[in-house]
């Protein structure tokens, strides 16, 4: 909720520093709990990211599975109706179009004093995509977080959505394999 702070009113530089306290006060415990979480998966692996799966997710995990397998991913993929895949090829083309035009490119030049100059393009080796499950289940999100990293460049790029509970859009699937997602984790939040 946006607070809104009057200036014309007395003490209002207190109420300004009470406001930026409390927030910094809440950052900081946020950042030693996200602290905390990312030191426990690193010491504890998948086994801790299926604790806090179970802890923030509210859902019955039906497996100890993080990752779908290659026959889960065709299987799934393979349940799409064929208007919404349809739809995920033609905003896949139109997406990788748009960002086409955006790519950078590297350059080099001698400048008029014999300096050579030069801008180099490295894209990233591999990324991660967070994509929402549940509610807001959508393949767009897919598409445009992938597509960029694809016309970047980016050679391994990884998808996680909180599925453990076998509940997934089988239209998140199928584009996470039309943008060619190397690995589908069935987790999300802070410990993914």
């Amino acid at each position: 909720m946006l607070k809104v702070l009057k200036f014309n009113k007395e003490n209002s530089i207190k109420a300004l520093r009470f406001f930026l306290d409390k927030r910094k006060f809440i950052q900081k415990n946020q950042t030693s709990t996200v602290s905390r979480i990312i030191k426990n998966v690193k010491k504890n692996g998948d086994q801790a990211v299926l604790n806090y799966e179970k802890k923030f997710s509210n859902v019955k995990i039906k497996s100890s599975k993080i990752l779908f397998s290659k026959k889960e991913i065709n299987k799934i993929s393979k349940k799409i109706n064929n208007d919404t895949k349809k739809s995920i090829d033609l905003a896949y083309s139109r997406i990788k179009k748009f960002h086409s035009k955006q790519k950078y490119e590297s350059f080099s030049f001698k400048d008029k004093y014999k300096n050579q100059l030069s801008y180099k393009y490295v894209p990233l080796e591999k990324v991660g995509v967070y994509v929402p499950g549940g509610t807001a289940s959508y393949p767009s999100t897919v598409l445009m977080n992938c597509i960029p990293a694809i016309v970047a460049g980016v050679k391994k790029i990884y998808l996680t959505t909180p599925s453990l509970d076998s509940n997934i859009n089988p239209a998140i699937i199928y584009a996470a394999k039309k943008c060619g997602v190397k690995k589908i984790y069935k987790t999300g939040g802070a410990h993914t």
